[in-house]
């Protein structure tokens, strides 16, 4: 039987019914408890299904990701969160680690940093700069918190150190093009906002350099190439998407020319 550790498993989810049952399923076995909050938009199974796998659920008002995992933070009473998204997994290498380190953490690390593994269309990525792919997603729960005015990709502030782990989350990340198609133009709007918050205004060269340069990274840069079809298509995807985030931002920005 896995060791439980002194750690509050936190899910935000809206109709994931397809994929929270084994995200549940790799933490229940070891998390002190597991918080699943539900958006209050959510219209399929997922509270029922993580309450009969033995979470804790909530249902709360959207109020955007770093406003729903404050609110988890406050809902959470283990020393440790580890925030788990619905389409993940922790694999069987990262429960060994934290089983081994945990209880000896130093006072002074409040955040650790944790590699994933990105599966497209059923491809586990190992380049484009989707692999390691580190997200901090365990934080010390006193001495952590997310700041509201990041609209996407927000990362916990913490008060002290951070490390990095070695073991794994497997990450199912899109499994359909318009699933990729859906979540990018998501991506983009939000970023738009964060920028239009931020005071960022466009320029022209905006609309050329950033995406090019997005292309570049993705693809030859960190050797999206290596991933075949998978990864051209994904280089150019979020290449299309960095200029539809400046598109949008040029809309914030001038309303009334719209």
């Amino acid at each position: 039987m896995t060791k439980q550790l002194p750690v509050s498993v936190a899910i935000i989810a809206k109709d994931e019914a397809g994929h929270i049952g084994a995200a549940l399923a790799s933490v229940m076995p070891w998390a002190s408890e597991v918080v699943v909050l539900v958006d209050a938009r959510s219209r399929d199974d997922t509270a029922a299904i993580a309450q009969a796998a033995g979470a804790t659920v909530y249902h709360a008002t959207w109020r955007g990701f770093p406003g729903q995992r404050n609110l988890a933070l406050a809902h959470c009473r283990a020393e440790w969160v580890f925030f788990l998204d619905a389409d993940e997994q922790v694999e069987a290498d990262l429960v060994a680690e934290l089983t081994a380190c945990i209880f000896t953490m130093p006072a002074a690390v409040a955040g650790l940093w944790v590699p994933r593994h990105n599966l497209f269309f059923g491809r586990v990525l190992q380049g484009g700069g989707w692999y390691p792919d580190y997200q901090l997603r365990l934080v010390r729960r006193d001495g952590a918190h997310y700041d509201e005015k990041i609209e996407v990709h927000e990362v916990a502030t913490v008060v002290g150190t951070m490390q990095q782990l070695h073991g794994h989350i497997m990450h199912l990340n899109i499994e359909t093009f318009a699933e990729l198609w859906q979540k990018q133009a998501s991506y983009a709007r939000r970023e738009a906002a964060t920028m239009a918050q931020s005071g960022r205004r466009v320029r022209w060269r905006n609309f050329v350099g950033a995406p090019l340069r997005e292309f570049n990274y993705r693809y030859l840069q960190h050797g999206g190439w290596r991933d075949g079809w998978v990864g051209l298509v994904l280089a150019s995807v979020m290449a299309w998407f960095v200029l539809m985030s400046f598109v949008a931002l040029w809309r914030l920005n001038h309303p009334r020319s719209i």
